[in-house]
């Protein structure tokens, strides 16, 4: 199995799975279910490279693992965190402003995109052809160390955040404790996190430096596109947000100024 036939298994499982999300999102109305099928996508790449691969080498073996185990909990908390409520503000506001054309940007923009971003991302789960015999070293104990880091703060700041608006009392409160008080996106850095640490592991591949590509990508996105932009732009007017922003660091977790 050479390396194009694992590409075109990825990208073949992505173009096929993520089809069958957009009509489903058109059978419930919600583009947001997006977000749940960001998780479970990468699950269904680790899943048919595993079955149409026959090379099951630890590392690939290892980073299938970790990163099935990422998304599954990804999928699973968004999909508690929606469930009942009204479609997500940023998917409900782009339908309204695409106005007639909604079905087919959101065909392009919301599922096709995120879906040539998913397979940027996941290259590491489609470069195992190349991953070296030799025994664990160092980048690979990096990594796990990193990866497993990186879990815990993304795991810690959902919970902390999703007890926090379960409180009525809280409602219309900005969350400053916890991990929240150190960075205002716990979670996003513990995402990035994750994947700085996928990549350590995947670097024993043959050429495996071009997979610096998955922790860029999705640490831009999250810092520049789709993460930390748009949930701020939601609260640009609220006061207590504002000046939470002024004390707290946006990324990198470190100690409130005063």
């Amino acid at each position: 199995m050479t390396y194009l036939h694992e590409v075109f298994i990825a990208v073949a499982s992505v173009f096929v799975y993520m089809n069958l999300m957009f009509l489903f999102a058109l059978l419930l109305k919600r583009n947001d279910i997006v977000d749940i099928a960001w998780g479970v996508g990468f699950i269904v790449i680790s899943v048919m490279l595993l079955l149409f691969v026959p090379d099951y080498h630890w590392r690939r073996l290892l980073v299938s693992g970790l990163v099935a185990l990422w998304g599954l909990r990804l999928a699973m908390y968004l999909y508690l965190r929606n469930k009942g409520k009204k479609e997500d503000f940023r998917y409900a506001r782009w339908r309204r402003d695409w106005g007639k054309h909604w079905i087919i940007r959101s065909y392009l923009q919301v599922f096709i995109l995120q879906g040539f971003f998913m397979l940027l991302i996941a290259y590491p789960l489609f470069m195992f052809g190349g991953f070296s015999k030799h025994a664990p070293g160092l980048p690979d104990v990096a990594g796990l160390i990193m990866w497993i880091a990186g879990f815990a703060f993304e795991s810690v700041g959902d919970f902390q955040m999703m007890r926090f608006k379960q409180n009525p009392a809280n409602k219309g409160k900005v969350m400053n404790l916890g991990l929240w008080k150190y960075t205002r996106h716990p979670n996003y850095f513990g995402e990035s996190v994750m994947w700085w640490g996928i990549f350590f592991i995947a670097i024993s591949a043959d050429w495996g430096w071009i997979a610096v590509m998955s922790p860029v990508v999705i640490t831009t996105l999250l810092l520049k596109v789709s993460g930390v932009p748009l949930l701020e732009k939601k609260y640009s007017e609220n006061p207590e947000y504002q000046n939470y922003i002024k004390k707290t660091s946006s990324f990198i977790p470190w100690f409130a100024s005063k």
